[in-house]
């Protein structure tokens, strides 16, 4: 018997690994007490999700238990012990605007929570892979200090920059604003790689760039290209917060993400990160993001746009992917910008 342990299980990524790796064979054990309903209100609830997941996967069972809950955690990981095969940590609080109202929560649920899972697969499933949904929040606002100039409907760089295909993992982490949400995940970031190179367990870390995807219940705090289009469909209106709104995102569909997670798992490394977003293939700034949807709907939205940028936000964030290309040639990226929002409009039908 091949376990798979997913942790947020029924939020975007979680769900999406659920499906992947029951479709695969495994039998899926999801942690996740939809948290995200505390954080964002109704609008951020999974419970559509879990009922989803539950009816499509048969060998998929989810725990309602927080991940600060080391005792309950703990009976989990006993529980299944060696029958598991691979731990993919998905949970997070995952707002700045939440993070610096509740830091306390917000650490304890990132750093704290994150500990507790790996402190646990040493124990019971030490030669499981350790996979980590990380972000590049990570490298806080240091982005911001590139070479970025303003064009019609985006931040970009000149072509020759050398950082114009994207911000690689050696960027610096260090002199920067990172929100209280990027702190606590730099901090869970860091201990995954020191499981790794430390203690030995085989760990990753992907720095995610804007996930998306259609089962993420975007609300106004988080769920950037989610929240986007449900705004611009049901109330034809939508505040760009911050840089004229053309600050540059890379989107990566959540489909292939776990892809990645995938080619990592049959081939994995220790204490290793990776840079993962759309890329050059997928990006978009928010003005371009909401002239797709007016274009593809064909109706019209009305824009405000708020001078005040949210604390450590990117004004131009893409990933460089190439180091993971490098070491998994055989993962392929399947979902550009406009896709992923036509597939998002789709949903929201």
């Amino acid at each position: 018997m091949s376990i798979a342990i997913i942790t947020g299980s029924t939020g975007l990524v979680g769900s999406e690994a659920v499906n992947f790796f029951h479709d695969k064979g495994f039998d899926v054990v999801g942690i996740d007490n939809n948290l995200r309903k505390l954080f964002f209100g109704n609008n951020g609830s999974t419970s559509w999700l879990k009922s989803q997941l539950l009816k499509r996967n048969k060998n998929f069972k989810n725990y309602n238990i927080d991940i600060r809950n080391s005792d309950g955690i703990r009976k989990i990981f006993k529980k299944y012990s060696k029958g598991i095969s691979v731990v993919i940590h998905c949970a997070a609080q995952p707002s700045h605007d939440y993070g610096k109202k509740f830091p306390f929560l917000d650490f304890n649920v990132n750093a704290t929570g994150t500990l507790n899972l790996l402190e646990l697969t040493k124990k019971y499933s030490p030669n499981a892979p350790f996979i980590f949904m990380s972000t590049n929040k990570v490298y806080g606002d240091n982005p911001n200090r590139l070479n970025i100039h303003e064009k019609n409907t985006r931040w970009e760089l000149k072509k020759n920059d050398k950082n114009f295909n994207g911000i690689k993992e050696s960027f610096s982490i260090d002199n920067a604003t990172h929100s209280f949400f990027g702190v606590s995940k730099t901090y869970a970031d860091l201990i995954v790689q020191e499981y790794g190179k430390n203690v030995g367990l085989k760990t990753v870390c992907f720095r995610g760039g804007c996930i998306t995807g259609p089962n993420h219940s975007g609300a106004t705090l988080h769920g950037f290209l989610s929240y986007l289009v449900k705004a611009s469909l049901s109330q034809k209106k939508y505040n760009l917060i911050g840089y004229k709104g053309k600050q540059v995102r890379d989107n990566l569909h959540s489909h292939d993400l776990v892809n990645c997670f995938w080619q990592f798992y049959k081939k994995p490394r220790s204490g290793e990160i990776y840079n993962m977003g759309g890329g050059r293939y997928s990006n978009c700034s928010i003005i371009e993001a909401l002239n797709l949807v007016e274009d593809i709907c064909n109706i019209k939205i009305k824009r405000k746009i708020l001078k005040v940028p949210r604390v450590g936000d990117h004004i131009w964030y893409i990933s460089d992917t190439t180091k993971f290309k490098k070491h998994y040639p055989k993962w392929e990226q399947k979902y550009n910008t406009k896709k992923i929002i036509k597939e998002l409009i789709e949903h929201q039908k």
